[in-house]
């Protein structure tokens, strides 16, 4: 790159595929997530799309991830050649320490501004955000409308939630919730006989699975509304990011690593996003449902 910076991807995603190949047809990704199944969706996608060029897709906590391949590039051991990670701060840090590849694919000038780096060293390729769910049968009329009404005494033993301290994004989520109705309102949550569990898939899994009726800290779509509902209305804190990947440096398949971004910030991809936000500025979310950037600028998903 020169002082002009680097310019988008201009090859067809054909071209890239036929590169990749030529590459060695591999590519070896470290995705943020809780269990090894979250990645089931964009393993069979990618086979369908590009079968001459393997795709291996590692998922773990991306605070474990990090230090993964802190730790490879220490000792010239290097595995992945994307990473897909929620931890934000290591993609600021990595590319002050120069280990990100600078890279633009295209598509990259309809990306929010936030949520991609300027210089190409890392770029958000999909949306996620954190707030409560609740199963509607089992909440029946008084579902709850904001985390306020957590605290009613007829939801103890009721609420699943992700351990706070073990997930930065939750405990954020928490933080929100602490400042916007105060530490009572933590102290009453706190004696709702709330199951407490690892990974931010655990309420999910539990409203799901009938066990409870609202899980608290985990993702969910805003244009599925049944059978569970995921609360981003009324007002009320919920939280967002776009989930950042990146090039390393030293990849060894770095041509497989570009048609991964070209192929996931390709309109038809995010146009498939489960929850229905995209990390372009020139798709429009399904069902009138806002861009997650304008709901995040003002904090509040009903304003």
């Amino acid at each position: 790159a020169s002082l002009l910076g680097v310019r988008a991807e201009t090859r067809s995603r054909e071209q890239l595929y036929e590169a990749a190949v030529a590459e060695g047809g591999k590519l070896v990704l470290y995705q943020g997530g809780d269990v090894d199944g979250q990645a089931a969706g964009i393993r069979g996608a990618w086979a369908a799309a590009f079968p001459k060029v393997e795709l291996t897709a590692v998922v773990d906590y991306s605070k474990y991830h990090d230090v993964r391949v802190d730790n490879q590039l220490a000792t010239g051991t290097l595995v992945p050649d994307v990473v897909q990670l929620q931890t934000l701060q290591d993609f600021t840090r990595s590319k002050r320490q120069g280990k990100l590849l600078r890279y633009k694919p295209a598509g990259f000038s309809e990306v929010h501004k936030g949520f991609k780096d300027p210089d190409g060293a890392w770029t958000a390729l999909m949306v996620i955000a954190f707030s409560f769910m609740y199963d509607i049968q089992g909440a029946g009329a008084n579902a709850p409308k904001t985390a306020l009404d957590l605290i009613d005494p007829r939801w103890k033993g009721a609420i699943a939630s992700s351990y706070p301290n073990d997930d930065d994004a939750v405990l954020y989520l928490y933080h929100l919730y602490q400042q916007r109705y105060g530490w009572d309102w933590v102290a009453k949550f706190a004696a709702q006989d709330v199951q407490f569990g690892r990974g931010s898939n655990s309420p999910g899994d539990a409203v799901f699975g009938g066990q409870k009726v609202i899980g608290v800290g985990t993702a969910g779509s805003a244009v599925s509304t049944s059978p569970v509902t995921f609360a981003i209305g009324a007002g009320h804190p919920f939280m967002g990011w776009g989930q950042r990947t990146a090039i390393l440096k030293q990849a060894k398949n770095s041509t497989a690593a570009k048609l991964f971004l070209n192929w996931q910030l390709s309109k038809e991809m995010q146009n498939g996003s489960f929850n229905g936000w995209s990390v372009r500025t020139d798709i429009t979310p399904p069902g009138g449902l806002k861009p997650l950037f304008r709901l995040l600028l003002v904090g509040d998903a009903d304003r």
